[in-house]
């Protein structure tokens, strides 16, 4: 496979603009939080409460922030005083070749401006195309190719307000014409390029971040609506990536009156059983993750949905993986309710603000639909003989209407 690279000098050195994934504590704790395998080899972490030291994509319950230390190397780590975890062997010399693969060919794809084609990459990796597929799924949540489209758009946003123009920008971020861009990306800036490459200039955006069950959230808002509510581990995070996405926005303080709307938002992650908040949304998207959104606003608390059965639901019945990738591109966690879309296994698929995150609020919507069940079944008489029963679900809970989707 030929590939041409993408960011770099003439002598052949990954330029100012090549992916450095781990070189801040920052990165290399997100790449902790998602169990990124593309970690393993590259630093170790170890744990103050526990004493053990891990590899980045171990399986154990994942730690706070706080009690999190970082090292270079395996021995750095022991010299430190953390021991080795038994689940994940972080000294172990030989890396996990299913994990070795997947990485492999990540950076392959981080330095290829062309999108390669699957048959191509599985030579590089030494397999076939399914187990390479089916092996970057597992591990990465992604397919190869969804994972070079990430980075190529990642580039955009880079060479956006890098370049002296948006064509030069769209070139050199990878596409082959301007009309490539805007048939598949564009969309995914939340705005036209032009403004994006800005920075959003003269829109005034306003804040607040809550310390919450989950962590921390943030809520922002523009004068016509909320545009982001966000998860993570810690204020400064949040307010930094607000910053990152908008440099030129006028980023300010929520107004006493808007500081209603994260309370609100706070409220109803400490319940999420209970009808989500009635929030103005000021939310850009494509026509159809319009259609994504509105179906994930309809699946009751304390259930799931399948990509596929979302797809179906929209009449795009061969369009799951477009599905999933419309939850991915959410930008307002709980309030429009990705959370609740699984795989076909009934399995948890990826999750922008974490997949423990998803897991947690999965398992407090379930506990708050029961207890619901049980009142309601508590105060329900019994009937008299000869008047009809309450109809219900296979699952036991009253019917409720349906709600129709928007066309």
């Amino acid at each position: 496979m030929e590939c041409r690279p993408w960011g770099t000098r003439g002598d052949g050195q990954t330029g100012e603009d090549g992916m450095q994934a781990f070189s801040t504590d920052e990165a290399k704790w997100k790449a902790v939080a998602a169990r990124d395998v593309r970690g393993d080899g590259v630093f170790v972490y170890g744990v103050l409460t526990t004493g053990v030291r891990c590899r980045p994509s171990c399986a154990s319950r994942r730690p706070k922030r706080e009690n999190v230390r970082f090292f270079d190397s395996w021995q750095d780590a022991k010299r430190a005083g953390f021991r080795a975890c038994k689940k994940c062997r972080p000294d172990r010399t030989g890396a996990d070749p299913a994990a070795e693969r997947v990485r492999r060919i990540c950076r392959v794809l981080e330095q290829c401006e062309d999108l390669p084609i699957l048959k191509d990459l599985a030579a590089l990796a030494g397999c076939s195309p399914s187990h390479l597929q089916r092996t970057f799924k597992r591990l990465l949540g992604l397919t190869p190719r969804q994972y070079a489209l990430q980075v190529r758009r990642a580039r955009i946003q880079v060479q956006l307000g890098r370049a002296g123009s948006v064509t030069e920008a769209i070139h050199r971020a990878g596409y082959g014409s301007s009309s490539r861009f805007y048939e598949k990306d564009a969309k995914a800036l939340g705005m036209a390029p032009k403004i994006y490459r800005k920075g959003a200039p003269h829109q005034e955006i306003r804040f607040a971040v809550a310390p919450c069950g989950l962590g921390w959230v943030l809520v922002a808002a523009t004068a016509r609506g909320v545009c982001a509510v966000w998860l993570g581990d810690d204020a400064k995070s949040l307010e930094g990536e607000l910053l990152e996405r908008f440099p030129r926005a006028r980023i300010l303080p929520a107004e006493p009156d808007q500081q209603v709307l994260v309370q609100k938002v706070v409220a109803h992650l400490e319940a999420p059983w209970q009808s989500p908040p009635d929030l103005p949304l000021d939310i850009q998207a494509t026509a159809f993750e319009q259609r994504v959104w509105e179906a994930l606003r309809h699946i009751p608390p304390g259930t799931t949905a399948t990509y596929a059965e979302i797809a179906r639901k929209i009449e795009k019945p061969s369009a799951a993986r477009a599905v999933a990738r419309a939850c991915a591109s959410n930008p307002a966690a709980v309030v429009i309710p990705c959370h609740r879309v699984v795989r076909s296994d009934g399995g948890l698929a990826g999750y922008r603000w974490g997949l423990e995150r998803k897991e947690r609020l999965l398992q407090l919507e379930r506990q708050g639909a029961e207890r619901l069940e049980r009142k309601n079944e508590q105060a329900e008489p019994c009937p008299a003989q000869g008047e009809g029963t309450v109809e219900r679900s296979q699952g036991g809970a009253p019917q409720g209407p349906r709600i129709p989707l928007r066309r």
